[in-house]
């Protein structure tokens, strides 16, 4: 007997038991859920983060600004269990307020700065620095583009694709068929893009590159959610030259190390506070 269909409540409860795996962080209000101060390192640069696609763009954006001679680009990497609800600390929500990673502090000034939203940290970094980030005004325009789509494309992915494909309790057909179409679309997006320059905002590396390679990028070199095959991404040549290539970039290898708690023991480096934590 199929189950009866679902019909919404005239006003919507919580119910933890339709969190899935996530119940346990998921829930319908703000703020800290427990008294802590978050840690302080010796470096200018305070990152709380953990090595998912959004964690892992501000660690290779913080690689490559330092293999570019930014020595002020120096950061301490704390490590944000969120399985564990390190993001609903006092300390982290008032870095945060949105109890999301990464979250960066940036104490060269005075007051120091808070900066959440990976791509509002690419943006300020790449400002702060004066790199990664084209000069002339449509170099530039394209440059942040190609990052505002990354923010607003990439929730179909993660939230929608991901969370349907790989996460749900129980595999949803229209869901998943509903994802996959939004999916396949944005990567041909990115594939026609990608025909036309090297990177996406022309010729030059820049944090669009940086936002948008640890979702589609390790998306089509089989790397997020184990769905290269199901999604056909050899149907998208362009997508996989340019992925394969920042994948070669030193930055970028020991950025996505950065936070990580998972895989072989080479690719972990769980906290970073300093280039020698990298090393090995």
């Amino acid at each position: 007997m199929s189950k009866p269909a679902y019909v919404p409540p005239k006003v919507w409860r919580n119910d933890a038991a339709s969190g899935g795996q996530f119940a346990s962080i998921n829930r319908p209000v703000a703020g800290p859920t427990h008294d802590k101060d978050l840690p302080l390192g010796k470096h200018p640069l305070q990152l709380y983060s953990l090595a998912t696609p959004n964690g892992v763009k501000v660690t290779i954006a913080l690689e490559e600004l330092l293999a570019l001679g930014h020595a002020g680009a120096e950061y301490d990497a704390w490590l944000i269990r969120i399985g564990e609800g390190d993001q609903f600390s006092s300390g982290f929500v008032q870095v945060n307020p949105n109890s999301k990673i990464p979250a960066l502090l940036d104490r060269s000034v005075e007051p120091p700065v808070r900066v959440f939203e990976s791509g509002s940290i690419l943006l300020y970094l790449a400002e702060k620095f004066g790199a990664l980030l084209p000069k002339s005004p449509a170099a530039r325009t394209e440059c942040l583009n190609w990052l505002f789509w990354q923010m607003g494309a990439a929730p179909y992915l993660g939230g929608g694709f991901g969370h349907f494909y790989v996460y749900a309790p129980e595999k949803f057909e229209y869901a998943i068929n509903r994802f996959t179409m939004e999916a396949k679309r944005q990567l041909d997006v990115l594939d026609r893009r990608l025909a036309e320059s090297r990177y996406l905002s022309g010729e030059e590396y820049s944090i669009a590159d940086i936002a948008v390679w640890p979702w589609y990028g390790q998306l089509v070199r089989g790397n997020l959610y184990d769905a290269a095959q199901f999604l056909a991404v050899d149907e998208y040549p362009n997508v996989q030259r340019w992925a394969e290539d920042i994948a070669l970039r030193p930055a970028v290898q020991r950025g996505t190390r950065v936070n990580r708690t998972w895989g072989d023991e080479h690719s972990q480096v769980p906290e970073r506070h300093s280039a020698a934590d990298l090393e090995g």
